[in-house]
Formats: C-alpha cells, sequence, structure tokens
C-alpha cells in the first residue's frame, strides 16, 4: 500500500474575504486557536476578521506543516495581520509553530493612505486598496521560540517590481524583531517604549461601563435634521403598509418585511418625548426616534449605555479603539448626547464611554444616586497621590485634555493604531489640576457651551437666501487669501482662517464637512449662528492645544506609577 507523502511546501496567494464563504466547522473550529493569547482570551468583542479567507488559509498551512513536522509555508495575502490587535493570537500561534518566520511589508495600503518615508506616493502591487505583505513561514523541526525578520518596501508599483525581480530571501536586508506580550507584533517597534506605555491605564480600564455607538442601519429614515422632522417621518412610517413604507424611504431590498413590520411596531403610538438629539458627526447634532430596542426602529440602538445619556445630565468621552494619527488628525470628541458609531472617525467605529450611571428606571429617582463611570481604584490612586479627593468630572477634563496634546498623540502614535488610548497621570496634583483645567474649557468649546465662543470669531456676510450650493461652480468654496468659506456665490462665513478650515477630528475636516452634508439646504438662522461658534471652537483649540503641550511635557517627566489595578 502507497504511504501518503507529508507535504513541505504551502505556496500561494489566498482571498481576503472579510465575509467568508469557508464557514466549514473543522477550519472554524481551527480558526479557534487564535482567539487566544498565552492561555487568554483575546477578550475582543467582535473578532470578526479572523473569520477572513486569507487567515483560514494560513492556518490551514500551518497546521499542514506541523503535522509533517518541519516544512515552508509562503504567502502574500493581506497585511492587517502584522499588527492589528485582533491578530496577536494569531502572531503568538505562529511564532509557537515556526522556528524562523520572515515577513516582507509591501504596503501600498490606500485605506491608510499611507506614504513612503521621504514623503512620495506608495503604490500597491495589485490594484486593491488594502496593503499586502509576503510572508515565509520556515518550521525546521528543532523547536523553540521563532526568529522573526522583518523588511519594508515602499514607493512606486514598478519599483517594487523591479527591486523583488532582483533580490530572493538571502539579499533581503531583513531587521530582526522581538516580538513581546501582550501584541506580539510583526512590526518595528520601540519595545522599550512600548513597555513603558502598556503602563498607563487604558481608557476601558478607567471607563468599566462603554459600547459602540449607535448603528441605525437606515440613516435616512432614523436621523433628521429637527424634532418636527422626526415626528413627521414616525407618524408616516408607522401608518404604511410594508412595501409601500420600503419604496417611500428607500430601504431597498435587502430588509425584509418582517424587519419593517418590526420597526413600524417600535414606533406605533407615538410620543414625542421619544425625540432626543443624536451627536452626528464632530459639532453636527441631528435627532432622531429612540426607543432602546434593538433590531426595531434602529438596529443596535446600545441601550445599556446609552440609557445614562437620557436619564439626566451627562457627558461622554467619544473616540475609536484603534486609527491612525496622522499629522494634526485629532480622534476623541465629548458629547452630551447618544452617538453614532462613526459620530467622530470616518474609517472606524467610535466607542462611546459616559462620566455618569444612573440607576436602572424603577430603582430609585433620586439624582444624587447617580454614580462615576469610573474605576474605584484610580480614583483612590489618585487621591492618594495628590492628597485629595479627586473628582470624576476632573479626570474626564484630565483625560479629554491629554487625547488633544499634540505631543502625546505624536509621542504614541504607532501604539494608538493597536488599542484603545493609555493616559499616563502625573506624579504632581499641580499638573493634573492644570491640564483638568485645560480639558474642561476645550470640552465646553466642543460642546458649544463656553463663554469664550461669545462673541464669535466668525460672521455671516452677503446678500442671498442661505443656501449651500451643490459644486464650487455654483459657488461653494473656500478663498484661503481672504479666509472666506462661501457657501454660495454672494455668501460666506469670515473670517475662517486656513488652519481653522483645515482642522479634521477623526478623519473629517469639521468646517467642510458641516456645509457638504448641508448642500441644497437652506440655512436656519440658528445654523448660521451654530457654523460661527464652530469655527470660534475651533480657533481656541488650537489656542488651547499649545497650552496643553507645555503642561503636558511635565506628565511624561513623571509620569505617576503603578497602573491601578
Amino acid at each position: 500500500m502507497k504511504r501518503e507523502q507529508p507535504i513541505l511546501v504551502i505556496l500561494g496567494n489566498p482571498p481576503y474575504s472579510g465575509h467568508s464563504a469557508n464557514k466549514g466547522p473543522w477550519i472554524r473550529q481551527q480558526i479557534q486557536t487564535y482567539k487566544q493569547v498565552d492561555g487568554k482570551p483575546l477578550g475582543e468583542r467582535n473578532p470578526k476578521w479572523l473569520q477572513d479567507d486569507y487567515v483560514k488559509f494560513i492556518r490551514f498551512a500551518q497546521w499542514k506543516i506541523e503535522q509533517a513536522g518541519r516544512g515552508v509555508v509562503g504567502m502574500i495575502t493581506n497585511h492587517s495581520y502584522l499588527d492589528n490587535p485582533t491578530f496577536r493570537g494569531m502572531r503568538r500561534s505562529l511564532m509557537q509553530s515556526f522556528d524562523e518566520i520572515y515577513v516582507l511589508d509591501l504596503h501600498g495600503n490606500s485605506l491608510k493612505r499611507e506614504r513612503a518615508p521621504d514623503g512620495g506616493p506608495d503604490e500597491n502591487v495589485f490594484d486593491i486598496r488594502q496593503g499586502v505583505a509576503i510572508a515565509f513561514f520556515v518550521k525546521t523541526g528543532e523547536g523553540g521560540e521563532a526568529e522573526v525578520h522583518h523588511a519594508h518596501l515602499w514607493g512606486l508599483r514598478e519599483t517594487k517590481y523591479a527591486w523583488l525581480e532582483g533580490h530572493d530571501v538571502s539579499t533581503t536586508p531583513w531587521a530582526e524583531l522581538r516580538p513581546i506580550s501582550e501584541f506580539y507584533l510583526f512590526v518595528p517597534r520601540h519595545e522599550a517604549e512600548l513597555e513603558r506605555y502598556a503602563t498607563f491605564p487604558s481608557v476601558t480600564e478607567i471607563f468599566p461601563q462603554y459600547s459602540v455607538g449607535i448603528v441605525t442601519a437606515r440613516d435616512r429614515l432614523t436621523i433628521h435634521w429637527t424634532p418636527e422632522e422626526v415626528w413627521t417621518t414616525v407618524l408616516n412610517f408607522s401608518r404604511l403598509d410594508p412595501e409601500v413604507a420600503r419604496r417611500a424611504f428607500h430601504l431597498g431590498n435587502k430588509v425584509s418585511a418582517d424587519r419593517i413590520r418590526r420597526a413600524q411596531q417600535d414606533v406605533q403610538d407615538p410620543s414625542r418625548d421619544m425625540i432626543v438629539p443624536i451627536l452626528y458627526r464632530p459639532f453636527d447634532v441631528r435627532f432622531t426616534y429612540y426607543t432602546g430596542k434593538a433590531g426595531r426602529f434602529h438596529e443596535r440602538p446600545r441601550a445599556d449605555v446609552m440609557r445614562h445619556m437620557l436619564a439626566g445630565e451627562n457627558v461622554a468621552l467619544i473616540l475609536p479603539r484603534r486609527v491612525e494619527y496622522k499629522g494634526g488628525w485629532h480622534h476623541a470628541f465629548v458629547a452630551q448626547w447618544i452617538s453614532e458609531h462613526v459620530a467622530v472617525s470616518l474609517k472606524t467605529t467610535d466607542y462611546h464611554f459616559p462620566l455618569l450611571l444612573y440607576p436602572e428606571e424603577g430603582q430609585s429617582e433620586q439624582l444624587v444616586q447617580r454614580v462615576p463611570n469610573l474605576k474605584p481604584e484610580l480614583l483612590a490612586m489618585l487621591a492618594g497621590a495628590y492628597g485629595r479627593e479627586v473628582g470624576p468630572e476632573e479626570v474626564f477634563h484630565y483625560i479629554y485634555a491629554v487625547l488633544y496634546a499634540p505631543a502625546y498623540r505624536e509621542k504614541y502614535a504607532d501604539f494608538l493604531r493597536l488599542d484603545f488610548p493609555r493616559v499616563p497621570f502625573p506624579e504632581e496634583g499641580e499638573i493634573f489640576e492644570a491640564l483638568a483645567e485645560l480639558g474642561e474649557r476645550l470640552a465646553a468649546l466642543h460642546l458649544l457651551r463656553s463663554p469664550e465662543l461669545d462673541p464669535p470669531m466668525a460672521r455671516f456676510e452677503g446678500q442671498g437666501d442661505s443656501r449651500v450650493a451643490s459644486s464650487k461652480r455654483e459657488g461653494f468654496r473656500y478663498d484661503a487669501q481672504a479666509h472666506r468659506v462661501y457657501i454660495n456665490a454672494s455668501q460666506y462665513f469670515a473670517p475662517v482662517p486656513p488652519e481653522v478650515w483645515e482642522y479634521t477630528i477623526g478623519g473629517y475636516q469639521v468646517c467642510e464637512k458641516w456645509l457638504k452634508d448641508r448642500k441644497g439646504r437652506q440655512l436656519t438662522l440658528e445654523e448660521i449662528r451654530t457654523y460661527c461658534r464652530i469655527a470660534t471652537a475651533l480657533a481656541r483649540t488650537i489656542e488651547i492645544q499649545e497650552e496643553i503641550d507645555e503642561v503636558y511635557s511635565r506628565v511624561e517627566a513623571r509620569p505617576l506609577a503603578p497602573r491601578p489595578g
């Protein structure tokens, strides 16, 4: 009988598909290996990217080589697994299976707007937007911890092709990496600095209760400019035949009739009390009908967390888990309302961290029973260090100031791509208080309730109907020389300096985005006033950030330790 020979070499360019069709029980079970790190679960709320086809191909190849006891795997794949935290279990598993790992990152990720180190363009080797990498996983059978080697390749596509034609593994200038817990990164990092950064508490350790922002699944149906528009929509939607509602509200063919009926049932016998403000984009507050029931009018209302924003006075920190902190981009905002899941960050999902928690309905109506959504150990640590009780608002405002410190974002840019931000606290109470005061001013500006907004810096001038033009040809443009934002051919906001016009939060260029979303709309007097205040708020923000940086440097010099348990 002929014996089956082991497979010792596996090569390929597997498909990249986040919505994998390969859902067999065997491979899904194998992927469970990647859902833990050093015997501990990942703790990811939605590790869906581990179901990508290319991940399954790598796992299958890994399994085959493990069965053989030796061999080589060579793959060109999506490069996200090199440093994305969701893949840290995968990286650790590969290090335990193989003896040598070689990773050539070809970059070319247009989703991240990657540029070459010299500032020039960086193109993909394929006609895709996601960056790619070539990896070789070698199992010699000798055992021991894997040696991990890394190299970069940047630039134009033809340049990369030419380089690849002229090099092999032996002639590639590899840099040896020493991936360490908890992320086991397959990209170069300053490990000592990362270890120091890891001693700071994460925002998820500081604020125990949090969730992703609201997912409506149908913004055109659920989000409106005014409470009256919400009310009219709800009344009309609730009374229509499901198929008529589908056409009237542009719900598309993918939404089932049962799903429409459930949404209609959710708004039967409507009450105006259910109409609430929602933070839709930076400085852009709109209105929605909120019942808190999942899979109904809103697909994912996140009621467990959002109810605290509706039960009484509150504020929340809105930020993504991980993101590119490029240039002047800022990825944090404050809200006093419920928030949408891309309210702040253009390219990724935002999370909502309320400051105060209110008792369940029926438990108590006493406002004094609300409690801070802060880890008690942190408050105790700060009280011990500063010799006084520290209020929850102070902690919130201190964190807000740090997240807006340019020096903080620049120093930890690589680490902020890994996970939720970690926040250093200073040894000296005076530094904490100074930053908390600056953070309080910043939060008040971003909530548009600061006395620093009156009188506003910008004015609305010119004659016309206050309608925002649909294109530059029709008059919508920015005049950098005159510091004017024209909404049409004859009306404009001024002065709006270039640094204010270009100011970006979460990938949204605020002054432009706010108006672009209102193209074709006639601005009300309140909207005109709001835009003038937004421009003023951003100008004051830039000034305050300079003050924050001056103080923040003293935090870096002497951060408080140890991290609260």
